[in-house]
């Protein structure tokens, strides 16, 4: 699945931050966002069962 940034907003979705920063490609990433692969190969993001406030430690 491709998400657009129109999609996104207003989702919250899990991720790393404390990774130092890579370049990927022409990117440089600084947040490692967490996903699964579908069936197809196609990757869903993963997300929480109800909000949370945003910045919580993942247990």
């Amino acid at each position: 699945m491709h998400y657009t940034p129109e999609s996104l907003i207003g989702r919250q979705v899990l991720g790393v931050v404390n990774f130092p920063p890579r370049q990927i490609g022409p990117f440089r990433s600084e947040v490692l966002t967490l996903g699964f692969e579908d069936e197809n190969g196609a990757i869903v993001l993963a997300d929480v069962e109800q909000p949370v406030p945003n910045g919580r430690k993942m247990m």
